[in-house]
């Protein structure tokens, strides 16, 4: 019988995806604690993580003009603008409403994910797939409809959403090529912080001293930027390796509920939203604990019979 070409299930690293999950969402508590407008804060964090990247590689690459002459250098660069525009959607959700809502708002990720992915594969979505994704949608809709005041936060989350599943498909994609994660993630944040310059540049007219962080943001941002960012990005990209882009944004899908835990014991944000918020949280989480008796029925039918 001849081997199946796809990694089995059982030595795929499920803890280490699923301590992403919980590293993402501590993202969302240090957004909250951050005072910096969306922008501001997503180019500060990219140019710190960017710096702390370059101290790295230069350090440890023996040819140091590979840095700069990598040859996924312009596809990382304009990946990254696709991940600032989905970090300032991101944050600006955070802002206008809170974490609770952002991050129910990003479990649409798979959703976008599942249509995105097989479009670039040019393939039809997998029935699995596109049922687990569809289950979220219910759960959306019930949450914006018991916290009508936050649509405008709900809908920038939902944004943001659309942009990480795309900016996921495409990382996939470059992996897939042989691109070194660090170095990839290097010329992503060149591209994000270079995004979000641009932005505030339009949005306000000017650089003024107002986009300097104070003492308490720099201590934020330095967490946000070397463990949540250099740390956690690196990790993703390796683990893109392993699991397809589809399988990481839906267990992704599990942020929203460790994000809303800590908000309820950091904010006390469960005292200021409809209980029934987190009846759509349950159905998110339902959908994710469907996801690998799917996964497993779908390899079973790719196997090739004896």
């Amino acid at each position: 019988m001849e081997k199946s070409s796809l990694q089995p299930l059982e030595s795929k690293p499920y803890f280490q995806l699923h301590f992403l999950v919980v590293i993402l969402a501590c993202t969302a508590i240090l957004g909250k604690l951050i005072d910096l407008p969306a922008a501001t804060l997503v180019f500060w964090r990219t140019l710190i993580a960017g710096a702390v990247l370059f101290i790295y590689l230069y350090a440890k690459v023996a040819n140091r003009a590979s840095l700069f002459s990598s040859p996924f250098r312009n596809k990382a660069i304009l990946t990254g603008i696709i991940l600032g525009a989905h970090w300032i959607t991101f944050f600006g959700a955070i802002k206008l409403s809170n974490i609770s809502i952002c991050l129910c708002g990003m479990a649409t990720t798979s959703l976008f994910t599942a249509t995105i992915e097989a479009i670039s594969e040019k393939r039809k979505p997998y029935s699995h797939e596109i049922i687990l994704s569809l289950l979220i949608v219910p759960a959306i809709i019930f949450i914006i409809g018991v916290e009508p005041l936050h649509l405008l936060g709900m809908l920038c989350a939902l944004a943001s959403a659309a942009l990480a599943a795309t900016f996921t498909v495409i990382n996939k994609s470059i992996v897939r090529q042989g691109a070194n994660p660090a170095t990839m993630t290097f010329h992503e944040m060149i591209g994000a912080s270079t995004t979000c310059l641009i932005f505030i540049l339009y949005s306000t007219g000017q650089i003024s001293s107002s986009i300097l962080p104070n003492s308490s943001d720099w201590f934020w941002l330095i967490i946000l930027a070397t463990f949540c960012t250099v740390y956690a990005f690196t990790l993703h990209i390796k683990l893109l390796k392993c699991f397809s882009a589809y399988e990481t944004n839906l267990a992704i899908n599990f942020e929203p509920v460790y994000g809303i835990i800590l908000a309820a014991f950091l904010f006390s944000e469960h005292k200021h939203l409809n209980p029934l918020v987190f009846l759509g949280a349950f159905i998110i989480i339902a959908v994710n604990l469907l996801n690998p008796a799917f996964a497993r029925k779908s390899e079973r039918r790719k196997m090739p019979s004896a």
